[in-house]
């Protein structure tokens, strides 16, 4: 049986890589190479990353990923059939114990607690019927209070309503004035801004090795706003800025997440586990990377911003 975290460990050493390296390199966190090396496939976010990382770290060191994933599969099939092995045992073991419990419960018992409930239920239904009497009278006494009371204030209520009413309605419509100006004013410059800042913007591509793509990003907002939408499955992807990490988790199906790029940026990396199912907007307009390769799944992105 192939040990596939030592095969790939090796594999690594005769290129003379360091976990750092192939970080670097193939942009998985250094945890989740550290957990394929030791076999621990349970550490990664799912099955699809499991095989994904595999076979992009085969790729990375040089040797044949399906050889690799077939012992994956091997592997698994051997875990399913020792759990359904092990399922009659403990299915037995719980029928044994619920025919225990039900040939325990004898007849006498059942007479004894249906004579004790027989015994208590008249006082059981004396206690009922004056507690619904105590609670008739009570309600019946609060609620001609509560009228005596209402009508007491009432006149003094409608006095004093008359003479507030005009204030308060003079003082409603000011206000309701400025506030409308405000809000109009507010939604005339929000719509402006998000106009100039998408107005022109072009993203070109201007390079492709393997997984990896280059583009150029012209005419872009002073702050950049990158979001990434998850439809049809879930997906994991990154973004880092000028080199540094900005962002990186796993979207749900239906999810998203926005990045706000600081001014000034000059570049920015993506890379994207699932490709297929992850779309990507920048500014409100859709970056339609899958035109260059649509079938790949793993990608690395590199985005050069021209700051004008």
């Amino acid at each position: 049986m192939t040990d596939i975290g030592k095969t790939l460990q090796n594999a690594r050493n005769e290129k003379h890589y360091t976990l750092d390296d192939l970080q670097q390199i193939t942009k998985i966190q250094k945890r989740y190479l550290i957990a394929i090396e030791e076999n621990n496939f349970d550490a990664l976010p799912g099955d699809f990353y499991v095989r994904a990382f595999i076979r992009q770290y085969a790729d990375t060191v040089g040797i044949k990923a399906d050889k690799l994933l077939s012992e994956l599969d091997e592997q698994a099939g051997k875990k399913k059939v020792e759990e359904t092995e092990e399922e009659p045992t403990e299915a037995k073991t719980r029928t044994e114990a619920v025919r225990r419990q039900q040939q325990s419960s004898t007849p006498s018992q059942v007479s004894q607690s249906f004579d004790k409930f027989m015994h208590y239920l008249p006082t059981i239904i004396i206690v009922g019927v004056v507690v619904i009497i105590i609670g008739s009278i009570y309600f019946v006494v609060a609620g001609n209070k509560k009228e005596a009371n209402q009508a007491a204030s009432s006149t003094n209520v409608s006095i004093s309503s008359d003479v507030s009413s005009s204030k308060k309605s003079s003082k409603k419509e000011s206000s309701s004035e400025e506030v409308s100006s405000s809000s109009s004013k507010k939604e005339s410059s929000s719509s402006s801004e998000s106009s100039k800042s998408s107005k022109g913007q072009k993203i070109t591509n201007i390079a492709v090795s393997g997984s990896r793509f280059t583009y150029s990003l012209t005419s872009p907002a002073k702050k950049n706003k990158i979001k990434f939408t998850s439809k049809g499955g879930s997906a994991w992807s990154s973004i880092s800025v000028n080199g540094t990490a900005n962002w990186q988790g796993t979207l749900q199906n239906g999810a998203s997440h926005t990045v706000t790029l600081p001014e000034g940026t000059t570049s920015f990396n993506i890379s994207l586990g699932n490709s297929n199912v992850t779309n990507i907007t920048i500014n409100g307009k859709k970056f339609d990377f899958l035109k260059e390769n649509s079938t790949l799944t793993v990608r690395q992105i590199t985005v050069n911003v021209a700051n004008e």
